[in-house]
């Protein structure tokens, strides 16, 4: 029997399913509303710095399982680069302040026992009180699981769950909060090593994947939009792209892993995250000094990481909404002396403001609290050869490319399932 499944959306969660089905001999056919893979994950070349950028500076751990097991699948998991040790230096621009965290590459947490190793000025007992998050349920906030305040908080547990969950901490899903405390800080170095896609994130995890399962005869097709489902009893019959209509055989699966609100107008009832959170990210053409660590945990400032690549220094800020209506001029150059400082170039006089963009994602993620947290849909439908993909669905992560492909693995699972 022939198996087939046509994917709808070829962003990171829609490609590794497309990949895992490829893999268990599916034709895949992969349906792409826009004219460009990778959704909110991908690379493309920048006419202001002359450079070719990232539309977000996402950063994976080695512990991301399901990202990295993906990566090997398209044979690209040497693009993914990074220190041979979970180490993270940080630098307080208010107190000028510079120490590194380093978790080593135990497989437990050992690091919190050595002074030397962990956030200057704690103590074993302050990394103790951080256990409830651990186990947290996700309907509980993140201010009513421990106590948002003190050393530790400020230098470690804000900036981190902060990158996570996109919003400010304390009003963030404790159980979220909970499970990347689990995946990292709990997991030991031998999870926590930063991985960055030194060449692209279009190079490393989207176009291989495009390659591929173009390859094997699969087809990947872009300006191509669903519009609407046709449905016989409880089953998608039939896929209508406008003027282009497909028909669906009984054995035929549909995995639709496009934004929340495109998958709320394609399917009648269907339960979504409703609030949003913006991230900004700038990009200067400069060359790093020397010294440079690949990525800096920047607290005291507007700027919040900074990572160095190649004729770049790169800047993420977080839950952004502030952000997103400041002139753009203003805003590069606020971030830029953040950068300077970071990066300890200019000393008192910061060189002039080099060729930059500023990209800001309104939509990056859900609001990653506990309402929110509740409105995410599993990925089985009330079709039973229609299953959902995506960070927004209800992956146990808070919006992560992790948690992206978790999703596109899970809903391919689900649709081997059937067979």
């Amino acid at each position: 029997m022939q198996k087939t499944v046509h994917i709808i959306g070829a962003g990171i969660s829609g490609l590794s399913a497309a990949v895992r089905l490829s893999n268990a001999n599916y034709t895949v056919h992969v349906h792409e509303a826009t004219q460009q893979a990778g959704g909110r994950c991908r690379s493309y070349f920048d006419a202001a710095t002359n450079l070719t950028i990232d539309n977000g500076n996402h950063l994976l751990l080695s512990g991301n399982r399901h990202a990295l097991a993906y990566a090997k699948s398209i044979g690209t998991e040497a693009g993914l680069v990074g220190p041979e040790r979970a180490k993270f230096p940080f630098v307080d621009l208010a107190s000028g302040k510079r120490w590194e965290l380093d978790l080593g590459s135990s497989r437990l947490p050992l690091w919190v026992f050595d002074e030397a190793r962990r956030v200057p000025d704690t103590s074993l007992r302050d990394y103790l009180a951080l256990a409830p998050l651990a186990w947290a349920g996700t309907d509980k906030r993140v201010g009513d699981t421990i106590a948002c305040k003190g050393t530790l908080y400020d230098r470690l547990v804000q900036p981190l769950l902060l990158a996570a969950l996109n919003v400010d901490p304390p009003e963030g899903s404790a159980g979220l909060a909970g499970a990347i405390v689990r995946e990292t800080l709990l997991a030991g170095g031998e999870s926590c090593r930063p991985l960055i896609a030194r060449d692209g994130l279009s190079s490393v995890l989207i176009e291989p994947a495009v390659k591929l399962l173009q390859e094997r005869g699969s087809s990947v097709r872009f300006s191509h939009e669903l519009r609407q489902f046709g449905t016989v009893s409880d089953h998608v019959s039939e896929l209508k792209f406008g003027d282009d209509m497909i028909d669906l055989a009984p054995s035929d699966a549909v995995v639709l892993a496009v934004p929340p609100r495109a998958a709320a107008s394609l399917v009648p009832g269907l339960k979504i995250p409703t609030k949003f959170r913006a991230i900004v990210n700038a990009h200067f053409r400069f060359d790093p000094p020397p010294n440079a660590a690949p990525i800096l945990g920047v607290i005291g400032g507007l700027v919040e990481w900074l990572f160095a690549f190649p004729q770049r220094l790169s800047v993420t800020i977080s839950n952004g909404d502030r952000l997103v209506d400041m002139p753009r001029e203003e805003l590069a150059q606020a971030i830029w002396r953040d950068v300077c400082k970071a990066a300890g170039v200019g000393g008192d006089l910061p060189p002039p403001l080099p060729p930059w963009q500023i990209v800001r994602e309104r939509r990056a993620t859900f609001e990653a609290t506990p309402e929110q947290h509740a409105l995410r849909p599993g990925a089985v439908t009330a079709y039973k050869n229609l299953f959902l993909a995506g960070d927004w669905t209800d992956t146990g992560l808070p919006a992560t490319i992790e948690g992206s492909v978790r999703s596109g693995d899970r809903a391919a699972d689900l649709v081997l399932a059937r067979h």
